[in-house]
């Protein structure tokens, strides 16, 4: 099986209805604003999708409906993150039987694994099934870094393919590429960082208001890849208060503000997350609107 690991693949938030059911209308009219827009992938059950609240039906269920809505024009990858080996190699058997093209995995999720203990990890999870795999390297939100000595061993994987690189740490790209060539696909999975990571030989980008704003989250990275640098950091520098919505602990509610506001989703989430009350609430919906108001002009590619 074969992914190309590059482009812009949302992570894509998991719509629910007013009775915390899946909401399969609204997200399949999100996932069709994606594909309209020529998103790479879809990526589901990360952060932004509530993976932690979702029931393996649940996952089943939106394989399912997203290899159905896509037919085949993109990779449909899910998020593997999980406590124990053996869950996670099941969940990888469970996401190719149902359809899924792709994983991304996370290290184990609660216990703080060293770095044997994180390479055996995902090793035993590689060798587990045929999947490409990219692995999200996030050391911020989830206390455990993929180090390049532990690429180095993972590197033995040949369907660890990529790497959704979330350290926060620009010059990593440059590390990477220092060390290993091109034998890992390097994607940004900081909004705010994309573009830099772009412009230093990044392969793709894991987007989170990509879900609210498709179109302009791919034009920048094609102008980025067609040279087209003044445009892109135009369109860039509007975005960037929208972007910074994905980097706050509210992250899935905030996003799914701007859904409703571009005609692409509902606020609703699965509780203990609650939607966005008061000052919070007023403040993301100010930076949601001053975006739409000041939308550009995307220019042709």
């Amino acid at each position: 099986m074969n992914i190309q690991w590059e482009g812009v693949m949302p992570a894509v938030t998991t719509k629910f209805t007013s009775d915390d059911q899946l909401d399969l209308v609204n997200f399949e009219i999100n996932i069709n604003a994606q594909l309209e827009a020529g998103v790479n992938g879809i990526i589901l059950g990360g952060t932004l999708g509530e993976a932690s609240t979702l029931t393996d039906i649940e996952k089943k269920v939106l394989i399912k409906k997203t290899v159905d809505i896509v037919k085949g024009k993109v990779p449909v990858i899910l998020n593997i993150a999980e406590q124990s080996t053996t869950v996670a190699i099941d969940a990888a058997k469970k996401a190719m039987e149902y359809g899924a093209t792709g994983l991304m995995m996370l290290p184990p999720m609660r216990y703080k694994a060293d770095a044997r203990e994180t390479v055996t990890y995902f090793k035993k999870v590689a060798n587990s099934t045929p999947l490409p795999i990219m692995i999200y390297n996030n050391p911020v939100d989830y206390g455990i870094e993929v180090t390049l000595s532990m690429f180095e061993e993972l590197s033995e994987c040949k369907n660890i393919q990529a790497v959704k690189e979330s350290t926060r740490d620009l010059s990593n790209v440059t590390r990477m590429r220092n060390r290993f060539g091109d034998r890992f696909n390097i994607l940004c999975g900081v909004d705010t960082l994309a573009l830099e990571s772009l412009l230093m030989g990044a392969n793709g980008w894991v987007a989170g208001l990509v879900c609210a704003f498709p179109a302009e989250t791919v034009t920048i990275y094609k102008l980025v890849k067609a040279g087209r640098i003044k445009e892109a950091i135009e369109i860039y520098s509007w975005f960037l208060p929208l972007l910074e919505l994905d980097i706050n602990t509210k992250l899935v509610q905030n996003i799914k503000l701007a859904e409703v506001a571009t005609g692409i989703g509902t606020e609703y989430v699965r509780e203990p997350r609650l939607p966005l009350v008061g000052e919070e609430r007023r403040h993301v919906l100010e930076i949601v609107d001053k975006g739409i108001k000041t939308r550009p002009v995307l220019p042709k590619l």
